[in-house]
């Protein structure tokens, strides 16, 4: 043990410069290997840009933590899932809570966005699936049930909105059975719950409180999103024969 201390104050100075270094091989290296688990099913070049898609959502969410003065860390790539950003603590009410949500679909339909130019200059329908992909994620992403982004925004919109969110979660499930959906799913029933049950308690009274300029700004930047999105999908979308 007291060899083990020694090494922890001689290299301990070393290993704290080096950890925001590990922070970004770890970003790194679980983007790789989400990119090698996507190109199994989409081929390497449509993998690598869906997983910068991703990327650029989250950094939505980095970029309105830190403007909402919350330490954030970077993305955390998970095969299938999507990725993560952590918060150092959570947001101080359900307005703020809102604004980070959002700024994670609004980043990136951007993101899907900046991909058509690159179709119209190559005229390669890979730029254009890529899209079409881009603004469905988002669009998923405003169901209104948290964990996702849309539950976050209705925090502050209408709470009872989640239980609609999880209806059509079911809906989802039976209409496309799989595994991912169903944990989406298990873990925003069980959010709901947690937050429903609790939201008579003082503490969840004064996180809840928005006021009508707060709710008005959030309601339209959600239904800008919404039929921007629905838009861009209707853009990109290509008609398969079978």
């Amino acid at each position: 043990m007291a060899v083990g201390l020694f090494a922890l104050v001689k290299y301990g100075k070393a290993l704290l410069l080096l950890l925001p270094k590990a922070k970004v091989l770890t970003t790194a290296g679980s983007a790789l290997v989400s990119v090698a688990a996507y190109a199994l099913f989409w081929g390497w070049r449509f993998a690598a840009i869906f997983v910068v898609l991703i990327f650029i959502h989250e950094m939505g969410h980095v970029l309105q933590l830190r403007r909402e003065g919350i330490k954030a860390t970077a993305p955390m790539f998970i095969p299938f899932l999507g990725a993560v950003v952590g918060m150092k603590e959570l947001p101080p009410d359900a307005a703020a809570e809102a604004r980070v949500g959002l700024a994670g679909p609004v980043l990136g339909a951007l993101g899907a966005a900046a991909l058509l130019p690159v179709y119209w200059a190559t005229g390669s329908e890979l730029w254009l699936n890529l899209a079409y992909v881009g603004f469905f994620l988002n669009l998923f992403n405003l169901l209104p049930v948290t964990p996702l982004d849309g539950g976050r925004a209705m925090s502050a919109l209408a709470p009872w909105m989640w239980f609609a969110g999880l209806f059509v979660l079911v809906l989802l499930l039976f209409v496309a059975p799989n595994p991912i959906l169903l944990l989406i799913g298990l873990v925003a029933a069980f959010d709901v719950y947690r937050r429903w049950k609790g939201r008579n308690e003082p503490g969840a009274k004064a996180y809840y409180a928005v006021t009508r300029r707060q709710r008005a700004l959030i309601g339209a930047t959600y239904l800008v999103l919404l039929v921007g999105l629905v838009a861009g999908m209707d853009l990109t979308y290509v008609e398969r024969q079978l």
